[in-house]
């Protein structure tokens, strides 16, 4: 049963890396090949649901990697396959003839087989592997249209918040190791020696909040829609932001062996949930406001993750990735068809392309919370969990609940409105628009709508046992009748009062001090920039002026100073010892020129000679004496 496995995650990255370097060389027949390879991956992912394989190799001395489809990997399989199918089968219809299509089909193929190795790891090597891939293909398709400047700065900004985020893994890895885990199994992190548990939870929380989105990283996925609409639908609900909170879910265990992760991440996931609300309700393009939503609905993933609820969290993981794909997808439609996002340039959007407008009402209602639409028992779910583990929780999560149907029922006003005048004064603002529906686009759409409508039936009362039975938590807590009745009724009010607060003039909506700290979500990359990045930089700026005058200076100076030495003693060399040795050799040559000079080879001179010698000697003695 492993080769299901093996071809679930190979067939994905294999296919997707190959298209990805045809360029577009085929760019008629890669929309067909991209679109049947998730077909198939889907097939897979169902039958890897259903027969739950294992595969491991070698890969590590002492460590191994580890892949299995267990009860909540099954959900996310099946679930990542599915939308990745929708996405792409709308794609086909997304780009023209001319773009490359080649890379950009092969990349979300990438990514979303990054996210197939992410789901089934069961641990750290091949999870930290597929977490980097899943960032770098993020990059590469937030940045696919990488000639503009604004969209490849997005995606550094994207790619380099979520990459700080994801050291904390490597941390985790490392404490892992040194605490004994040296396998490191994701079941059995918990069991490391401590204080190892500590550091392993903090670096788990960190690449999961950097990863999904939450505060105080949300700001990333703001700039992420830069991307194409279809990069934005498949990254915002079942990959990448998913990536995070699913790992918490999955690592459930780790949270509990401390006394803090699982509040800290609870209550950084309701808080989340709620300010990004607030962000997303101020938000004038379309494309702004579903990404606020998302990191506000993650939010909620979170904060089960944090109070335990893991089939809850995964209910609401699985209802809103079919909800917010759809939405973006229909995002996507508009932007095509009419060149714009903006909520004001799409009045009346709704009627002028109803099979659009259908959907994404649908969509826009589910994601307010509305009953009997999939995300109104789903959050209640995780609600449940959140009263059980503390009443504050369940408070802050209600009122986020609120904050939602107010930003929902806000976009589904304007895109309902009776058509303007002169509708195409506002259009084409950001590209030139079709003013059609691409054929390709209703089929995935009106699948994910239908998908976000039904997917409330894993909350009744006995879809939500087989679940809590399949991702083995029996024993979470579901909601009360008291519960489901009260968050309809907060629902219901929210989104009236929305409706009618949508109607009234612009200036007497809210104070535009909280409108411009609120549209600029919270202004977080901003102060990101002055509390990390500037310090940061300040701090490579000066170890660099100490390397160049300190480390470097003194080497410098060594250098002269060698030089320097060296110079003196070619100069000693040159004028005194070299001096010397030609001056004793013009002493030694004098000598013998004076030697050779007795040397005539007349007798009578060499008897001279001998007398005088002689004679010398003769004093010598007498002196001596």
């Amino acid at each position: 049963m492993s080769e299901v496995l093996w071809l679930l995650i190979v067939l994905p990255l294999g296919a997707g890396a190959l298209l990805a370097l045809t360029g577009a060389r085929y760019n008629r027949l890669v929309p067909a090949l991209g679109l049947a390879v998730a077909a198939a991956t889907l097939g897979l992912a169902v039958t890897a649901a259903v027969l739950r394989p294992q595969a491991s190799a070698p890969l590590l001395a002492g460590a191994r990697a580890g892949l299995a489809v267990d009860g909540l990997s099954a959900v996310m399989v099946v679930t990542v396959a599915t939308v990745t199918t929708a996405v792409l089968a709308f794609a086909a219809g997304e780009f023209g003839r001319d773009e490359n299509r080649g890379r950009f089909f092969g990349l979300m193929l990438v990514f979303s087989g990054s996210m197939l190795v992410t789901v089934t790891a069961t641990t750290l090597p091949p999870l930290l592997m597929a977490w980097e891939a899943m960032g770098a293909a993020s990059w590469a398709l937030i940045g696919y249209w990488w000639r503009e400047p604004e969209r490849a700065r997005a995606a550094d900004v994207s790619f380099l918040t979520t990459r700080t985020a994801d050291l904390g893994l490597y941390l985790a890895a490392g404490a892992a190791t040194a605490g004994g885990a040296g396998s490191m199994e994701l079941d059995v992190l918990a069991d490391a020696a401590s204080p190892w548990p500590h550091v392993i939870s903090a670096g788990v929380v960190v690449a999961a909040l950097g990863k999904s989105a939450q505060l105080p990283f949300s700001f990333w996925l703001s700039q992420a829609m830069r991307g194409p609409s279809s990069v934005s639908a498949l990254l915002h609900s079942a990959t990448m932001v998913a990536a995070g909170a699913y790992l918490l879910l999955r690592l459930q265990t780790l949270l509990t062996a401390t006394d803090w992760a699982g509040p800290l991440v609870a209550w950084t996931g309701a808080a989340t949930a709620l300010a990004l609300g607030v962000v997303a309700v101020v938000q004038r393009d379309l494309k702004q406001l579903l990404a606020a939503s998302t990191c506000s609905q993650i939010g909620f993933m979170v904060l089960a993750a944090g109070s335990g609820g893991v089939a809850a969290g995964t209910t609401q993981l699985v209802a809103h990735a079919a909800t917010k794909s759809a939405l973006f997808l229909a995002a996507g439609s508009w932007l095509t068809a009419l060149g714009t996002k903006q909520l004001p340039a799409l009045r009346g959007a709704a009627r002028a392309q109803p099979l659009v407008g259908a959907a994404f009402a649908v969509g826009a209602l589910t994601l307010a919370g509305l009953p009997p639409l999939s995300l109104w028992p789903a959050k209640d779910e995780v609600l449940a969990s959140a009263r059980a583990e503390n009443t504050g929780l369940y408070v802050l999560g209600l009122a986020a609940a609120a904050v939602a149907a107010v930003y929902s029922v806000k976009a589904l006003w304007y895109v309902t409105r009776p058509l303007p005048a002169d509708p195409e004064t506002g259009y084409d603002t950001e590209l030139r628009g079709t003013r059609r529906t691409a054929r390709a686009t209703p089929a995935p759409l009106f699948s994910l709508t239908f998908a976000a409508a039904a997917l409330g039936v894993l909350a009744l009362p006995g879809p939500a046992s087989w679940l809590r039975r399949l991702v083995g938590a029996p024993g979470e807590p579901s909601p009360e009748p008291w519960e489901l009745g009260l968050s309809a009724g907060v629902a219901l009010t929210a989104a009236g009062l929305a409706w009618r607060w949508a109607a009234r003039p612009a200036p007497a909506r809210a104070p535009r001090t909280v409108v411009r700290w609120t549209r600029g979500w919270l202004y977080l990359e901003r102060a990101a920039l002055v509390v990390v990045v500037r310090p940061v930089l300040a701090l490579a700026r000066g170890l660099a002026a100490f390397d160049d005058r300190v480390v470097d200076g003194a080497v410098r100076r060594a250098a002269r100073g060698t030089l320097a030495t060296a110079r003196l003693a070619g100069r000693t060399d040159d004028g005194g010892i070299d001096a010397a040795v030609g001056t004793l050799a013009a002493g030694v040559r004098g000598l013998g020129r004076w030697a050779r000079l007795p040397q005539t080879g007349l007798l009578h001179q060499y008897y001279a000679q001998a007398a005088v010698g002689f004679a010398v000697l003769v004093l010598i003695v007498l002196l001596v004496r």
